[in-house]
């Protein structure tokens, strides 16, 4: 055991207790109502509330996985993932975001994984990998000029395919056909710009065209729309 990192942990958490995040707890205490769900890769470099600068509690429902993926298989149907229709369907949240990142190693194992056949070792991260298979080789179906990328290019435009899968599946899901459903990616490798952090608005309720984004976010976020496909 890591007794260094233990009592990290909790003078941390003394950090947080002093903090105001932590004073505003007290007029949440009867419930939430997050008006925005947010799906992300649970990758330690991509923080939910960081990356919307979220400084009090009530505002972001998260969820996180590999791959932020929105769905699960109960009974051999698509349904949902319980960390997503909770919030549309029990808080009135009315906004899900589905956050990919570049560079995203779950995107790059399904990858390898399509071209090789080998999947990770674990059985746990295995079955999360075999999730974005399928969308892996839509994803290079559809791109004809695919053999043309390195790696790193091509897996961040997979990360961005992947975003719009996933925006379609919860889009046509349960409760997610009721809610607004926004994609963007997450980058730190100057994919998209050169402003480590940011993210950039890549699906807006199925719709993909960057003109139609722009006029949707405005002029003065124009610069917030983007696209590696």
């Amino acid at each position: 055991m890591s007794r260094r990192l233990l009592t990290e942990l909790l003078d941390r958490n003394d950090d947080h207790v002093a903090s105001p995040a932590a004073a505003a707890l007290a007029d949440q205490r009867d419930g939430q109502r997050p008006p925005v769900v947010s799906v992300c890769c649970s990758d330690s470099r991509v923080s939910q509330e960081g990356m919307w600068a979220v400084d009090r509690p009530g505002f972001l429902f998260t969820a996180g996985n590999i791959g932020n993926r929105v769905s699960d298989v109960v009974a051999d149907e698509r349904v949902l993932s319980g960390s997503v229709a909770y919030p549309l369907g029990h808080t009135d949240t009315e906004v899900l975001a589905v956050v990919g990142h570049t560079g995203c190693g779950a995107v790059g194992a399904a990858l390898d994984a399509a071209r090789t056949g080998t999947y990770p070792d674990e059985p746990g991260v295995r079955a999360d990998v075999e999730e974005l298979v399928p969308v892996v080789e839509a994803g290079l179906a559809e791109l004809a000029d695919a053999a043309a990328d390195d790696d790193a290019s091509l897996r961040n435009r997979l990360v961005e395919r992947n975003v719009h899968a996933q925006v379609a599946i919860a889009s046509e899901t349960g409760s997610g056909a009721d809610a607004d459903v926004y994609g963007f990616v997450y980058d730190f490798h100057g994919a998209y710009g050169d402003r480590d952090g940011a993210v950039y608005l890549v699906n807006a309720n199925g719709e993909r065209d960057p003109d139609a984004l722009r006029e949707l976010v405005g002029a003065d976020r124009a610069d917030r729309v983007a696209t590696l496909l």
